[in-house]
């Protein structure tokens, strides 16, 4: 149980921090990214030793086709994850009152540039699926090697800074399906018309990362 409540509350923080740091500064890339990445260090370091550090659904798929974890962990996990963004997003509806909507609490959608465009859901799914292919690699590639293990919650936390600023003004960056879908509930409208795209890209590049570190990892390759 004790695993399941660190996801709840590294998922929660993360998601807190990020999003309200998002509508705080009218969506600044540096300061949103720099949020979302030092939520990261602190919560790896906080809990990430309890379960894992996921705090992301699209980490724990590849954590559960690398074998690391259960498909039934998997799902727990997903939950825990679900409940922990949630949670933040509801504080963060409660602490904006009536400008709660309008704020649109962080939820991700398509960027100005694209949205315009027919194919501007495809261009977001694919930024989503690419750019969180290259983040869960990461983190495999880095707790993979026990030497990183005193640095791995850091260097997680640089490398999804540089995600975020990668990908902020196409989608806002979610690269995570719980950070996505728990402000989309309270916001509706496109944010939940879209969050498909921030479902199923974040989970297919997690999954993807995961075979390809299962190939690349394993020592008969």
């Amino acid at each position: 149980m004790k695993k399941y409540i660190a996801e709840v509350l590294g998922t929660f923080t993360l998601v807190l921090l990020g999003t309200m740091t998002a509508v705080l500064t009218s969506s600044n890339i540096i300061a949103t990214a720099l949020a979302f990445g030092l939520a990261v260090v602190a919560m790896a370091y906080a809990v990430g030793g309890i379960s894992g550090g996921h705090f992301n659904p699209a980490v724990s798929v590849a954590q559960a086709i690398r074998k690391k974890i259960s498909w039934m962990d998997f799902l727990l996990y997903f939950i825990s994850q679900l409940v922990g963004a949630v949670l933040a997003s509801l504080l963060l509806f409660v602490i904006l009152g009536d400008q709660a909507v309008a704020s649109g609490l962080g939820a991700n959608g398509i960027g100005t540039l694209f949205a315009a465009k027919d194919l501007g859901w495809l261009v977001a799914l694919l930024v989503e699926l690419v750019l969180t292919f290259i983040f869960v690699l990461a983190i495999i590639g880095i707790t993979n090697d026990e030497s990183r293990a005193p640095l791995a919650g850091l260097l997680i936390g640089v490398v999804l800074v540089g995600i975020v600023i990668a990908g902020f003004t196409v989608t806002g960056t979610s690269v995570n399906p719980v950070r996505s879908l728990a402000p989309a509930l309270f916001v509706g409208g496109d944010a939940l018309k879209h969050v498909w795209i921030f479902l199923v890209g974040p989970l297919l590049g997690g999954a993807l990362a995961g075979v390809v570190g299962n190939f690349l990892l394993t020592d008969d390759h």
